[in-house]
């Protein structure tokens, strides 16, 4: 991550806290989800291993139960007991083995023996339920050999239900047994395995589809848990989810104990896989909600020991109060580093207002210099303007006027010293004031009794001493070298404003003036005022210019 593509240092702090946590994160959640799946095969492969069981320990049973069938058929084939005889040993296997109610031996001469614990069941009856097994398709071997052609089930004799193991001999020997035929009580089933006391949250029920529930555990005589449709149970095993007759939603796995319609099935609410989806959910928000308390905690230490110290020495760095400086705070619970910056950041603020004292000092002392020079000009100049006007009373004719030249433009010196040191202070000359007082010096110094020199200006515009000095001699100079070549002659000064930004000075004569080309020197006066001629001299006019001001 490139953290300089971040601009302020909270959010490269926070890139770079984002860049550690968030890979600890995701791999976090990963290990999370893998945990989560891993939890909910275990539960699905305990579901099935329970149904496993149950239908495993009744094919036990089953097989127990056939076994005891066989091996009284055995006994009393071999003993070639009379039907009387038989069906009284049979009356005492039947007492003294609880849970057995009737049994049915068939041999292959045609004996038959019967016994019951009900008077309400005859051999008849036996006999019929012995056919109707015996039409039924044989269990297939479970494992290894099987010991005979077995049938399981369930009938109603009487007004009573019962398990029935039907066994037959598909190739007897003569004398052998043929069939037999052994109802046992559902309650042993209970007695057996100890199927009243499921476990929580899951009952399994020994389950024909023909004629319902024989034996459940864990709900009692309570058998809304099934599904609601039993047609669709897959016999021969599988789990699915289902709507239960109640209405709920279950897991159930069903194992076939005897085709076609004899199964095992296991019912399960989803109190593990509701917890295992909340620790899921635990675990995984437990990553994010960590990131944001972690991001909530650094961001408070963060604004606490470091950014609040950088924006003091921020706000001090800004703030200019008049007068003075300010200086960043120094406290005791600064860290380290910043309290150096700080304190650096002072330091250099006390030099500076060191610095800047001397350098005020020494402006101050420049313009006291500078005042007083300009002073001293401006007095020098009154100087030489008083020896020239005296000086220019020795003199007639050509030298008169020479000096008189000579006076006007060193007043024009004098006047814009004057004007510009007018408050104490060097400032720009407002050209209205600066011009009147030079056509007003010309016209006492220069015009003869029969000449003129007037103004017309209206501007309030205002030009550097630098410009303004070349501005007065444009001026005296095209003004002086008129009325010296031009008896009777009538000058005018006209200054207007152009525009926000620029004026314009022109100078006119009362008549046509022939043109005469300006010394070399009035080229560079006109760089220096940095004017430029908008009309040539010609005629009455004696030039025009555009200039430039400063407000």
């Amino acid at each position: 991550m490139r953290l300089a593509r971040f601009s302020t240092v909270r959010a490269r702090l926070l890139a770079l806290l984002f860049a550690i946590a968030l890979p600890i994160a995701c791999v976090t959640a990963l290990a999370v989800a893998t945990a989560y799946r891993s939890i909910t095969n275990a539960i699905e492969a305990s579901q099935l291993q329970a149904a496993d069981d149950f239908a495993v320990r009744t094919r036990v049973w089953y097989r127990g139960a056939l076994r005891s069938l066989l091996s009284f058929g055995t006994a009393m084939s071999a003993s070639k007991l009379s039907a009387e005889a038989c069906g009284q040993a049979g009356q005492a296997t039947l007492v003294e083995v609880k849970g057995f109610s009737a049994i049915l031996l068939r041999m292959t001469d045609g004996r038959s023996c019967a016994a019951s614990r009900d008077p309400a069941i005859q051999a008849g009856d036996l006999a019929k339920a012995a056919d109707r097994m015996g039409s039924l398709p044989r269990v297939p071997a479970w494992g290894g050999q099987e010991l005979a052609d077995a049938r399981y089930g369930q009938i109603s004799l009487g007004n009573s239900r019962f398990l029935v193991v039907h066994a037959s001999n598909p190739d007897p020997a003569p004398g052998n047994l043929r069939d037999g035929l052994l109802l046992v009580d559902p309650g042993v089933l209970d007695n057996v395995f100890d199927l009243g006391n499921g476990s929580q949250g899951m009952e399994v029920a020994l389950v024909s589809r023909a004629s319902g529930v024989v034996a459940s555990r864990g709900a009692g005589d309570d058998t809304s848990w099934l599904p609601e449709d039993n047609n669709n149970i897959p016999a021969r095993g599988g789990r699915w989810e289902g709507r239960s007759r109640s209405g709920e939603t279950r897991a159930y796995v069903a194992r076939a104990v005897a085709d076609p319609d004899f199964y095992v099935i296991a019912g399960f609410d989803d109190a593990r896989e509701r917890a295992a989806r909340i620790q899921f959910a635990v675990l995984l928000l437990a990553p994010l909600i960590t990131l944001g308390l972690l991001g909530a905690v650094y961001l408070r230490a963060l604004e606490k020991h470091c950014l609040r110290w950088l924006r003091s020495i921020e706000a001090a760095a800004r703030t200019r109060p008049a007068g003075a400086t300010s200086r960043a705070l120094v406290a005791d619970d600064m860290p380290s580093d910043m309290r150096s910056v700080a304190e650096a950041f002072n330091t250099m603020v006390d030099e500076q207002e060191v610095r800047q004292r001397r350098l005020q000092t020494a402006l101050d002392d420049n313009r006291f210099l500078v005042r007083e020079l300009h002073h001293r000009v401006k007095n020098s100049l009154q100087v030489v303007q008083s020896y020239i006007g005296l000086s220019k009373r020795d003199y007639q004719s050509e030298a008169r006027l020479a000096l008189a030249d000579a006076e006007c433009r060193v007043h024009v010196l004098s006047a814009a010293y004057r004007f510009t040191l007018a408050d104490g202070e060097m400032q720009p000359v407002r050209v209205d004031l600066f011009l009147e007082d030079v056509v007003t010096m010309i016209s006492n110094l220069i015009r003869s009794r029969d000449q003129s020199v007037v103004s017309r200006i209206e501007t309030e515009a205002v030009l550097s001493v630098d410009r303004i000095i070349p501005l007065g001699f444009v001026v005296a100079d095209v003004a002086s070298r008129v009325l010296r070549s031009t008896p009777g002659v009538s000058v005018t000064v006209l200054v207007h404003d152009i525009d926000a930004d620029t004026i314009e000075i022109a100078l006119e004569a009362d008549r046509d003036i022939p043109f005469r080309e300006p010394p070399r020197l009035f080229a560079g006066l006109l760089s220096q005022i940095q004017a430029v001629q908008s009309a040539e001299a010609e005629g009455r006019v004696l030039g025009r210019w555009r200039v430039k001001h400063e407000g």
